[in-house]
């Protein structure tokens, strides 16, 4: 279960972890007030489940409670990224110099903890690994021996940290570490955790993903809005959203990932993975093809089915009915291959559909 980053900021200020001032406001008016008590100059988060928030225009930076409010106006209730913004976190403007990075996650691979620090703060991490794959200190923790002190040195080190910053570094990992473990965390990210001019540490961004099984068995008491992955949990699709403009649907979570694989290779950009599984019929695909253009900026739907228990007319019809209720115009190519393909290859023929 993924965190708004308000629940994750209480979270870290509950663990000791420095955090800026802030307030959650869910109208234009209370945004003003925000601001004003906030000292006449804030932060605008957009409060949504989906990443790249600022590159799509979710962060801003107010000089004014007027020029607060109006910002507001322009920001609450606008769709980010196919989520409706419904609540900003209104955050204290902080200033600062250096920008680090770091994070707790599971190694599955090593079946533990693994630690990821960088000085390169305020960039996705994988393109900080991409492209400066020195300036990423990988620091693997037993979970049953858990952090340790000489896990915290070797990560002050490697950031050059001195004085009160190395400190409050210290405390920071403690308690981002006991946050990781008591809550279940698949994920406990601070990007960018920032050297302020007082050479002290603050965490700018709070990300905070915990283990679904978790949440069911401690009853998390965090209320939200469903995401796009959760609502099509319920459709009973596997959905995960990603950055791209090419629309995924596929029958099987091999078949899918492979697809994805082949469209990234020769240079596309995945919008997401959706596996329909098998036996699909046309209501499901129809469910599917409407739910996956809810998301804002697919250009086109790229499908690849391979038809066991499933069938290809079936597959066609909920295709071409999902397209025609959802009232948009998007470019669709199809893969169909095995059961009845020739009579789902003739539907989509007759509506003017690719196929393959």
């Amino acid at each position: 279960m993924k965190l708004y980053e308000h629940e994750a900021v209480e979270l870290f200020r509950s663990y000791g972890i420095p955090v800026p001032r802030s307030i959650v406001a869910s109208s234009p008016q209370d945004v003003r007030k925000a601001v004003v008590e906030l000292g006449g100059r804030a932060v605008l988060k957009a409060q949504v489940l989906v990443g790249g928030r600022g590159k799509a225009g979710g962060i801003r930076v107010v000089g004014s409670p007027d020029e607060a409010e109006a910002v507001a106006r322009l920001m609450l209730g606008a769709s980010l990224k196919g989520e409706v913004v419904r609540k900003l976190l209104v955050a204290e403007l902080i200033g600062f110099g250096r920008e680090l990075y770091l994070s707790l996650t599971a190694d599955r691979t090593n079946r533990g903890h693994l630690l990821l620090v960088s000085p390169m703060g305020g960039v996705d991490i994988e393109e900080i690994a991409a492209k400066h794959p020195e300036s990423v200190l990988r620091v693997p923790i037993d979970p049953i021996v858990g952090l340790r002190s000489y896990h915290v040195r070797k990560a002050v080190r490697f950031l050059g940290l001195e004085g009160e910053a190395a400190a409050d570094c210290e405390r920071v990992l403690t308690g981002l570490y006991s946050l990781y473990s008591d809550y279940g965390c698949e994920l406990a990210e601070i990007n960018p955790l920032v050297v302020d001019e007082r050479n002290r540490l603050m965490a700018l961004d709070a990300k905070v993903i915990i283990d679904d099984n978790f949440v069911r068995v401690k009853g998390m008491p965090f209320e939200r809005e469903k995401g796009p992955e959760d609502v099509a949990r319920d459709l009973g699709f596997s959905y995960v959203e990603l950055d791209g403009d090419i629309g995924v649907i596929c029958n099987g979570a091999g078949l899918t990932m492979a697809t994805m694989d082949l469209i990234k290779h020769y240079g596309g950009r995945p919008a997401n993975f959706l596996d329909i599984g098998g036996g699909a019929n046309a209501e499901r695909v129809e469910k599917a093809v409407r739910f996956l253009l809810q998301k804002e900026g697919i250009r086109v739907v790229f499908v690849n089915v391979l038809g066991g228990i499933t069938r290809c007319d079936e597959v066609a019809l909920g295709l071409v009915r999902g397209i025609r209720e959802s009232g948009k115009e998007v470019r669709l190519v199809v893969r169909l291959v095995g059961t009845r393909e020739e009579e789902g290859q003739r539907i989509l023929r007759e509506n003017g559909y690719e196929f393959f």
